[in-house]
């Protein structure tokens, strides 16, 4: 971060705060960040906050990060354009809202990217999907600044936003379900919930480290654990009856991505 000069960000409710707070984790200097957000307090000590693009008039961004609700951009568009100039490399969050949205917003920007991330980020273990250029420097600066706060993936086309917004942008909810209903399930065999929490909190946790050092696939190591005739072998069995549990979840990423499709045919008015 030290060397991106000012990062600008424009709102810093949960994303955006998640994002700071990575950002200052890896050593980023919090005065090296501002953000504009009627509402919000500063997400780390030493963020500076102002309530209003007109307390930066007569500035231009070097790096600005669109971190509002997308049903938000129309409002605060006027205001924070004029911060936007050619040397602008304007990031988006705003699931949903296209490139071409973007452009027409903010035509003096020197370069658009979008950008889908997920909470993780405040700790350094997100996810962070690009689009927007094929420069190779900008590239570069974009990734360098992602990087401290994840995994950084570059996709291939803008359309591919609704499949990656439904698999990791809401992914973290689904697995905090998923976690909250493994608990839930341990406390109605007799465990008391707060230890039902730890044991699935850790479960969890432990499995996707081995998943994430192993040469198998998921699907691999699922069967490794289950042993012909055993208590695993007899639950995956239940999760796999029908299909459930896949179908459960093709289901569950096909309406977050039905959703922010229908976000972006709002956008394009």
């Amino acid at each position: 971060m030290s060397d991106f000069g000012q990062v600008l960000l424009v709102g810093c409710g949960n994303m955006g705060g998640a994002m700071v707070r990575g950002w200052i984790a890896d050593g980023a200097k919090p005065a090296a960040i501002t953000a504009i957000d009627p509402f919000a307090t500063a997400p780390a000590p030493g963020v500076n906050i102002v309530r209003s693009a007109s307390a930066l008039a007569g500035t231009t961004a070097d790096i600005m990060l669109l971190a509002v609700k997308p049903q938000q951009l129309d409002a605060i568009t006027d205001d924070v354009a004029p911060l936007v100039g050619p040397q602008t490399i304007l990031l988006s969050i705003l699931a949903g809202v296209e490139i071409d949205a973007l452009r027409r917003r903010f035509p003096n920007a020197g370069t658009i990217i979008r950008i889908m991330p997920n909470t993780p980020a405040a700790i350094g273990k997100g996810v962070m999907a690009l689009y927007g250029t094929d420069d190779p420097a900008i590239q570069a600066r974009a990734e360098a600044l992602m990087r401290p706060l994840g995994l950084v993936e570059w996709i291939s086309a803008e359309s591919l936003f609704d499949a990656v917004t439904a698999l990791s942008g809401c992914g973290p909810a689904f697995v905090f379900r998923f976690i909250d209903a493994m608990a839930r399930a341990g406390t109605a065999l007799g465990l008391p919930a707060d230890q039902a929490t730890r044991l699935a909190l850790a479960t969890v946790e432990g499995s996707a480290l081995l998943a994430i050092g192993s040469d198998e696939t998921p699907g691999q190591l699922a069967e490794r654990v289950a042993s012909p005739g055993g208590s695993t072998r007899e639950g995956l069995n239940r999760l796999d009856q029908n299909n459930d549990l896949f179908r459960l979840m093709e289901e569950t990423l096909n309406a977050s991505a039905r959703r922010n499709a229908e976000m972006a045919a709002a956008a394009r008015g």
